[in-house]
């Protein structure tokens, strides 16, 4: 079952539009906008492949990639503008990649270690098809417009 659009509640769901956007929305949160359709249950999709992994070895990214990835930029003699450049960012993800404020996914992490010839990515044996995933994620209690935005009580 997916989540309210606004709340993050996992009950039953429907199409409203508030301010011009179709929104799915709970039953409480509908009375914000017009309902476009009515109520129904919606169904969260099968589990994908790819979040389900094997037994065996899981790419993982290391715990201090930020000094890493700070040391060898600066071993490179490159300033973080230079840097962000040639790796085809901007400048504030290499600032926060080397604040370790922002994470890297491994398809950057691989770009990271290709350009600055540093070790990012460790690989771990996974036991028993465990699954690396958000358990939050897994509870429909992810990021919702109703959390960056406050609604204004009459």
């Amino acid at each position: 079952m997916t989540s309210c659009d606004m709340c993050g509640a996992s009950s039953e769901l429907c199409s409203a539009k508030v301010e011009g956007i179709l929104m799915t929305l709970c039953r409480e949160c509908s009375k914000f906008g017009i309902v476009v359709t009515a109520p129904k249950f919606v169904y969260a999709s099968a589990k994908k492949k790819k979040d389900l992994v094997e037994d065996g070895p899981v790419e993982t990214i290391v715990s201090d990639f930020g000094n890493i990835i700070l040391k060898a930029r600066e071993k490179a003699g490159l300033t973080q503008k230079e840097f962000a450049g040639k790796l085809n960012e901007k400048e504030s993800l290499v600032q926060k990649l080397e604040h370790g404020t922002f994470h890297p996914s491994l398809m950057l992490a691989k770009k990271l270690e290709k350009l600055l010839h540093v070790k990012l990515i460790k690989i771990e044996e996974n036991k028993e098809g465990e699954l690396f995933s958000s358990k939050e994620k897994d509870k429909g209690s992810g990021l919702t417009i109703g959390d960056i935005i406050r609604i204004k009580k009459n």
